[in-house]
């Protein structure tokens, strides 16, 4: 299973959403292909935000080797899962959607108990809060496959 996980700027959310879920995938033992990416290109070779990596760090999640890249049309052939951390996010993937794409769209916290979307921490400063909402997409989402 490749799956690709999508914020706006990749230095937040999805690469925390690709540490968290690669570590508890191994954990559990599942084989899984995780990346990340933004719809934005703001961020492209940057490493994830220091605050971010700080919090993810202080629970055990190493973000450092990660880097910043904008979502592209091969993404939609190459994952089988593409997973966004928001509405307009899923939206921005969508409007960008080759129609031959063979991944299909949908939100991190899909299967999750809670608020649909991930909120940005870049922006409302609760890095901790994002996290904690990541692992617990992150833990339904390899139940899932798990079953």
């Amino acid at each position: 299973m490749r799956i690709l996980f999508l914020c706006l700027g990749n230095i937040c959310r999805s690469p925390a959403a690709e540490a968290v879920t690669r570590q508890l995938a191994r954990q559990t033992g599942l084989e899984l292909h995780l990346d990340s990416a933004g719809t934005g290109p703001w961020h492209v070779g940057e490493a994830p935000y220091a605050p971010m990596q700080r919090a993810a760090h202080a629970r055990g999640y190493d973000m450092s080797n990660l880097r910043a890249r904008q979502l592209t049309a091969a993404d939609f052939e190459h994952f089988d899962l593409i997973l966004a951390m928001d509405a307009d996010n899923l939206r921005e993937a969508a409007a960008r959607r080759p129609a031959s794409a063979r991944a299909e769209l949908r939100l991190f916290l899909h299967k999750a108990n809670g608020p649909d979307a991930v909120p940005d921490p870049y922006y409302t400063r609760d890095f901790d809060g994002c996290l904690d909402l990541i692992e617990e997409g992150a833990r339904a989402l390899l139940s899932g496959l798990a079953h």
